[in-house]
């Protein structure tokens, strides 16, 4: 019987752990999704300035390290 009654009691606390990392996976999940949405954003907007902007290829990677360096 006490046996039988710690085992429930584990299960229980193994059930609630289960559901807390199951919420977690979801939230993180979505924040996944959100951040391939902005790399395809970005994809596009790196496109588009590249046809309107020849040299935008060129200076880039300048463009970035100024960005790193004032953050």
């Amino acid at each position: 019987m006490k046996e039988e009654r710690q085992l429930k009691e584990r299960i229980k606390l193994l059930e609630k752990e289960i559901q807390t990392l199951t919420l977690e996976l979801q939230s993180l999940s979505e924040r996944v999704d959100e951040i391939n949405d902005l790399r395809f954003e970005l994809k596009g907007i790196k496109l588009f300035l590249s046809q309107q902007y020849p040299d935008f290829k060129n200076r880039l990677p300048e463009l970035i390290k100024k960005l790193k360096s004032e953050a």
